[in-house]
């Protein structure tokens, strides 16, 4: 995983044209609306070369920005995630214009319909994100561009974001977050049904 990692990072071209933000357009999700928000890094990998980001750093900015987005929905059911840091590599200043890695910052995600009490991707999805490069940063590299702190958070929202697309598509395609039938009426009771005597 780690040998996969550096030559993503070394070969990586823009990953997006412009930064997303938490008070982007929302996309459709029907009914959801976000329950519990569960980041962890247990076995989180460092690709060798990164800049050092703690597991603790990574859990706490994937919670934060995860929150901020998906809390944006106002479904009328319960959804969960379970995300898992699997693995980064976070720029460091390299050479301009002739080694100038690009960050990376892969992820699993569960997400949990919390009526029916089960997992709607009976497998994690795995993201693999690239941070979004400027013009000075896809030159220079984000190393010498950015701060450490900034390259964290870009890869976080990019993570944040193609999970996002991720689910609009399942609930598209798949009826993930669709509405829960309305229970049918009830019959009639007998009383109901046997006509006023005159």
């Amino acid at each position: 995983m780690i040998r996969t990692f550096a030559l993503l990072a070394v070969t990586a071209l823009l990953a997006a044209c412009t930064p997303p933000s938490p008070d982007d357009a929302l996309r459709d999700l029907g009914s959801f609306k976000l329950g519990h928000n569960i980041v962890v890094a247990p076995k989180v990998q460092m690709v060798p070369g990164s800049r050092k980001v703690e597991p603790d750093e990574w859990v706490d900015l994937l919670t934060n920005e995860m929150a901020a987005r998906f809390s944006q929905y106002e479904g009328d059911q319960l959804y969960h995630f379970g995300l898992s840091v699997e693995g980064y590599f976070v720029a460091p200043g390299g050479v301009p214009l002739v080694l100038s890695p690009k960050s990376v910052l892969a992820v699993k995600v569960t997400v949990w319909d919390d009526a029916a009490n089960q997992k709607l991707n009976a497998e994690p999805k795995t993201f693999t994100v690239f941070e979004t490069t400027s013009g000075e940063s896809f030159l220079v590299g984000s190393g010498h561009a950015r701060t450490r702190e900034e390259q964290m958070l870009g890869l976080a929202r990019n993570a944040v974001r193609e999970i996002e697309v991720w689910m609009a598509e399942q609930h598209q395609e798949n009826g993930w977050f669709a509405p829960d039938a309305p229970e049918a009426a009830e019959a009639p009771s007998q009383a109901d049904a046997t006509p006023a005597s005159e």
